[in-house]
C-alpha cells in the first residue's frame, strides 16, 4: 500500500514538472517571436525612413514646387482682391413668380436710368437694361453687375431688340444740348426708329410701355406754366429741333400704337432734373455750376440770366415715373418741381454752397433757348397723387458732394459706393 502511494507521488510529480516545462517553453517560444517581429519592425522602419528622407535634388525640386505654389497663391489673392464680395449686393424685396415683372429699361446706364434700375432691383424685380454707352456708363449699374435679377445688354435700339418682357421703360436718348446736338440726325433715329422698336415690341410680348418724353416738347413756352393741354411752340428747324420734335414724334408714335394695336402706354413729360450720376460733360446748368464752383472756375451764364427753370432732384423723378407705370392714366403727366428760379439766383445758391469765390460772368445767348420753364403739376397731383419732396437745398448738397469726390479720384478704385441708399432723399 505504501509503495503504491509512493509510485503515486511520483507520477504526479512528473507531470507536474513535464506541464511546467511546456508552460516555460511555451513562453519562451512567443518571447523569441516577439523579438524577432520587434527587430524586423526596426529594420522595416530604417527602410522607410531611408525612402522617406529626401535626396539633395529631390529636396530641391521640392523647395522650387513650394515657392511656385506660393506664388500662385499670391496671385490668386490679388485676383480675389478685385472682385466685389459676393455679399455687396444691397438687400432686395423677395418676390415669387406671381408678383415679380419682367422690366426692360433703354437707357439704364445713363442718369435718370440708372436710378430707376436701383429702385426696381430694390424692388424685387428681374431688371434688363440696354445701353449704347453713348452717354451712360457701365459705372452708374456696377452695384447690380452679376445679380441672378439684373442683366445688362449692350444695344442699339435703333436695331430691333427680342427680348421677353413685362414693362418698358423707354429712356433711352441723348437729353442735354451739346450731346443731342453732337449727332442730331441720330438723335431724330433713336427717338423716332428706335421708339418704334421699342413700341414693336411691346405690341408683341403685350407689355406696358412708358415713354419718356420731355418738357422741350413745349419749346419756348408762351404758356406759364406749362399745363399737359398746351401744344408747344417749337422752331421745327432750329438747333434743338432734332430732341425736341423727336419726342413730340415719339409720344405721336405712341398714341398711334395706342390707338391702332392696343398698346397700352403711359407718357412722362420730364422737366429739367439733376442729381448724383450726372455726366461731367453735359453741359446742363447743375453740373456746369457745381464743377464751375468747385475748380474755381468762372461760373458761365448763357444770356442774362433772367430766364428761369424748375429742378427736381432724380429721385422725384423716378417716385413719379414708377407710380405713373402703376396707374391706369393713358394720357401725358408733366413730371418736375413747380419751384421756379432764374439762373442768376441759381449760380449764386451752388457758388454760396461749394463755398468758392468764383465769378458769375455772362456769355452771349443760345439759340431757342427757353425763357421760362415751369410745369404745372395739377394733372400729376389729381391723377397719381404725385408731388416732388426733395427741397433743393438737400439735393443739391448731395449733388455737391457726388461731383466733389468725382473729382477728387486719383485713380480707379477711388469710387462712390454704388449702394443706391447714399443717393436717397
Amino acid at each position: 500500500m505504501r509503495e503504491l502511494f509512493g509510485g503515486a507521488c511520483v507520477v504526479s510529480t512528473l507531470s507536474v514538472l513535464v506541464l511546467y516545462y511546456s508552460l516555460v517553453s511555451s513562453e519562451v517560444a512567443d518571447m523569441e517571436h516577439i523579438v524577432d517581429e520587434t527587430n524586423m519592425g526596426d529594420m522595416h522602419d530604417k527602410e522607410e525612413r531611408r525612402h522617406r528622407e529626401p535626396s539633395g535634388l529631390q529636396q530641391l525640386e521640392l523647395n522650387e514646387a513650394q515657392e511656385k505654389i506660393k506664388l500662385l497663391e499670391s496671385k490668386l489673392a490679388m485676383l480675389e482682391s478685385r472682385l466685389p464680395p459676393t455679399t455687396s449686393y444691397p438687400d432686395i424685396k423677395f418676390r415669387t413668380y406671381k408678383d415679380r415683372w419682367r422690366i426692360l429699361v433703354t437707357g439704364g446706364a445713363g442718369f435718370v436710368g440708372s436710378h430707376l434700375v436701383d429702385k426696381l432691383m430694390l424692388d424685387g424685380h428681374e431688371v434688363f437694361v440696354v445701353d449704347n454707352y453713348f452717354t451712360g456708363s457701365k459705372r452708374n449699374i456696377e452695384q447690380w453687375l452679376g445679380h441672378e435679377n439684373f442683366e445688362m445688354l449692350h444695344h442699339d435700339i435703333v436695331n430691333p431688340l427680342f427680348i421677353e418682357v413685362d414693362q418698358i421703360y423707354h429712356l433711352a436718348s441723348p437729353a442735354s444740348p451739346p450731346h443731342y446736338m453732337y449727332n442730331p440726325v441720330k438723335t431724330i433715329k433713336t427717338n423716332t426708329v428706335g421708339t418704334v422698336n421699342m413700341l414693336g415690341l411691346a405690341k408683341r410680348t403685350k407689355a406696358k410701355i412708358l415713354i419718356a418724353s420731355t418738357s422741350e416738347v413745349y419749346g419756348d413756352p408762351e404758356v406759364h406754366p406749362q399745363p399737359e393741354t398746351y401744344w408747344g411752340h417749337v422752331n421745327p428747324i432750329g438747333p434743338r429741333a432734332c430732341y425736341d420734335e423727336g419726342k413730340r414724334v415719339a409720344e405721336t408714335l405712341a398714341y398711334a400704337y395706342n390707338k391702332q394695336s392696343g398698346v397700352d402706354v403711359r407718357v412722362a413729360r420730364i422737366f429739367n432734373t439733376y442729381g448724383p450720376r450726372m455726366h461731367a460733360n453735359d453741359g446742363r446748368v447743375v453740373s456746369n455750376f457745381v464743377i464751375q464752383a468747385l475748380e474755381k472756375q468762372p461760373i458761365t451764364i448763357y444770356g442774362s440770366g433772367e430766364q428761369t427753370r424748375s429742378f427736381q432732384y432724380v429721385s422725384d423723378l423716378v417716385s413719379g415715373l414708377v407710380t405713373l407705370m402703376a396707374s391706369n392714366y393713358t394720357q401725358p403727366v408733366n413730371i418736375g418741381n413747380p419751384e421756379e428760379k432764374s439762373i442768376n439766383t441759381f449760380a449764386s445758391i451752388i457758388r454760396d454752397m461749394v463755398g468758392g469765390d468764383s465769378d458769375i460772368v455772362h456769355l452771349p445767348a443760345v439759340e431757342d433757348d427757353p425763357q421760362r420753364r415751369r410745369p404745372d403739376i395739377s394733372r400729376a397731383k389729381a391723377e397719381l397723387n404725385w408731388e416732388p419732396k426733395v427741397p433743393l437745398s438737400k439735393g443739391l448738397a448731395k449733388t455737391v458732394e457726388y461731383f466733389r469726390k468725382e473729382m477728387s479720384r486719383t485713380k480707379h478704385s477711388d469710387r462712390n459706393s454704388g449702394d443706391p441708399a447714399e443717393y436717397l432723399l
